[in-house]
């Protein structure tokens, strides 16, 4: 199998400051929502590549990645100056372990990211299968600044069309929004101020959560549940708590 497949952007989008999302076609395997490919450029002669996950749920096109700006990074400034029908190389297959086949069952489902790291989880919550296997589901997107809150209008969506078993938390840390917690994920754990958001409390009997975003938060946010008699989950251990860096 060939190591890239050539794909073709549909669209360009700029949020804000260095965040942006790319739509592409192209012609890839299916995959699970949750899971990430590779987009890649040629740069001064050789393939530059970055891991990045599916915006799109996977019945979804076209395919969509939501990424930020790295300036000194060989492959970021390049991304972003794609325009409508250039090329850019995918990965022929995804990868990754993100994805709700890897939860088990339980009550409510927690899905906690920062930054662009939102990514996988709009990609899940546009399948039907977080509706058909938890009674409620909670998403927080935790970010610096309020013009980081990325992809509104399809969490907008997703409360109305899920409204009383939906329910969007936004954190913004550097400054003070009367619509967003203040902090961070871990800090609003210890202190209550997440259930006291979401109307649901985290426990063990009923709570699985999937933690996605950088490293700092990810550690931080497992050292807070674990405080709560939560644990990390894994094949030959069952526990409430998913995990995967991204930055």
């Amino acid at each position: 199998m060939s190591k890239w497949v050539e794909g073709t952007v549909v669209a360009q989008k700029h949020w804000a400051g260095l965040l942006y999302s790319l739509q592409v076609e192209a012609d890839v395997a299916p995959f699970q929502a949750g899971q990430f490919t590779k987009l890649a450029l040629a740069v001064d002669g050789e393939i530059m590549g970055r891991p990045y996950s599916f915006v799109n749920a996977p019945a979804a096109r076209p395919h969509e990645f939501y990424y930020v700006v790295l300036p000194d990074h060989p492959l970021t400034p390049h991304l972003c100056k794609l325009e409508a029908g250039d090329a850019v190389y995918l990965a022929p297959q995804a990868a990754g372990f993100l994805t709700l086949a890897e939860v088990p069952a339980g009550e409510h489902l927690w899905l906690l990211a920062t930054g662009t790291a939102l990514g996988p989880f709009l990609s899940i919550l546009g399948t039907e299968v977080p509706w058909q296997r938890f009674e409620r589901v909670v998403l927080v997107h935790a970010v610096r600044r309020a013009q980081e809150l990325s992809y509104q209008e399809q969490i907008g969506s997703l409360l109305a069309r899920h409204a009383g078993r939906f329910v969007f938390v936004p954190v913004v840390s550097r400054e003070h929004c009367d619509f967003a917690l203040d902090g961070r994920i871990p800090m609003a754990i210890e202190d209550g101020r997440l259930e006291a958001r979401a109307g649901i409390k985290l426990a063990a009997q009923s709570s699985r959560l999937m933690v996605c975003g950088n490293p700092a938060m990810v550690a931080d946010t497992v050292h807070a549940l674990q405080q709560r008699g939560l644990k990390k989950h894994r094949r030959r251990d069952p526990g409430q708590i998913s995990v995967e860096n991204y930055w």
